[in-house]
């Protein structure tokens, strides 16, 4: 790995793809790894020069479809290659096709969606804020006029009975229509001037939310799938910058300076809250089967019991040395963590507590 790593990690098969930024910092890399060795299978080198802020290389996750990976990168361009050899099909640079008419301070970091059938695109153009592909040549399906991007990425499903996709725009939060991209709603926060980073949380039918500056909120929906702009509930001091929370079995977790489980059906309500160092600055969660899994900026793993009614932390181990700035959503397959550190990436075999790089 050249430079300190943004975007997820994804694996599908017995592949692992992760970005990377060649040490000229004016050329990405996307790399294809062997599951089970890391021995790197292909990759693929473009130039795209630049300077934003927290460095250059992607932030978005790999999507893999099928036989084909869908690659976005921080300054625009996106790429459909062939998952078995990196191939590439066709290829889009948001930025200049669309006429993005904002400046980007941290690029571009919606990961790419499927929705519909197309692939949805998030180029922030006043007459493409979002787009919708054919996956398999580019070909534009729809666009839908609106606002730049925010630092977000978008989500799917069902919301008032409609499939939308759901995500920020640099001030607002919008619902768009899966089939067409007409904009069915959008709500202005009661504080402006959030960097809209964590990605919505669709839960039941319902849309959780949870900013610096306006805190959580869960957001019902009425008829022809308008939101309620009133919150159902709110939660203000879980307010994170970047960190996405999760959801399972009708708790959420989040951390703002704190880890905190919040009760979804009794309006968010604190169950409890856990303090720790580790909590003060980015980091990364994962959730399932009564576990939660706390993944820190300095690599260390905590293991957290998601059904007691206690802060509860089950165990704790570092696995990268000196680091200090991990970022990158991992993957995790079965038992095995793919873990993106600053300058690598290693597999974590959580049943034996082992790492191997």
């Amino acid at each position: 790995m050249q430079d300190a790593g943004l975007g997820g990690v994804a694996v599908a098969r017995s592949a692992v793809l992760v970005s990377d930024r060649e040490s000229n910092d004016t050329t990405d890399v996307f790399r294809c790894l062997q599951l089970d060795s890391g021995k790197e299978l292909w990759s693929l080198r473009y130039p795209a020069p630049g300077k934003l802020d927290y460095g250059n290389s992607s932030r978005a996750t790999p999507l893999v479809v099928g036989d084909r990976v869908y690659l976005a990168g921080a300054h625009g361009q996106v790429h459909a290659v062939d998952l078995r050899t990196g191939r590439i099909l066709w290829k889009k640079n948001l930025a200049t096709e669309f006429s993005l008419q904002a400046d980007l301070k941290w690029g571009y970091c919606a990961s790419p969606l499927i929705a519909g059938g197309k692939l949805i695109l998030y180029p922030g153009g006043a007459a493409a804020a979002i787009v919708a592909v054919e996956p398999d040549s580019g070909e534009i399906a729809w666009k839908s006029a609106g606002r730049p991007p925010a630092y977000g990425s978008l989500v799917t499903g069902k919301l008032g009975g409609i499939e939308q996709i759901v995500g920020h725009d640099a001030e607002r939060l919008v619902g768009w229509e899966v089939a067409t991209g007409r904009e069915l709603w959008s709500v202005e926060p009661e504080l402006p001037g959030d960097f809209n980073v964590p990605t919505p949380r669709i839960v039941n039918g319902q849309l959780l939310i949870a900013t610096e500056g306006n805190g959580a909120r869960l957001f019902s929906f009425g008829e022809q799938g308008r939101i309620v702009a009133k919150p159902a509930a709110t939660f203000a001091q879980l307010a994170p910058g970047t960190h996405t929370p999760v959801v399972s079995e009708g708790r959420v977790f989040g951390i703002h300076d704190a880890l905190y489980c919040l009760d979804l059906a009794k309006g968010l309500k604190p169950i409890w809250r856990g303090r720790d160092k580790a909590f003060q600055e980015h980091a990364n969660l994962l959730v399932g089967s009564g576990r939660l899994l706390v993944i820190t900026g300095e690599a260390e793993l905590m293991l957290v019991d998601a059904r007691a009614d206690e802060y509860r932390v089950l165990g704790r181990q570092r696995v990268l040395a000196d680091e200090s700035g991990l970022l990158a959503h991992p993957a995790l397959v079965g038992t095995r963590l793919y873990l993106r550190g600053s300058r690598e990436i290693v597999c974590v075999e959580l049943g034996e507590a082992k790492a191997a790089r």
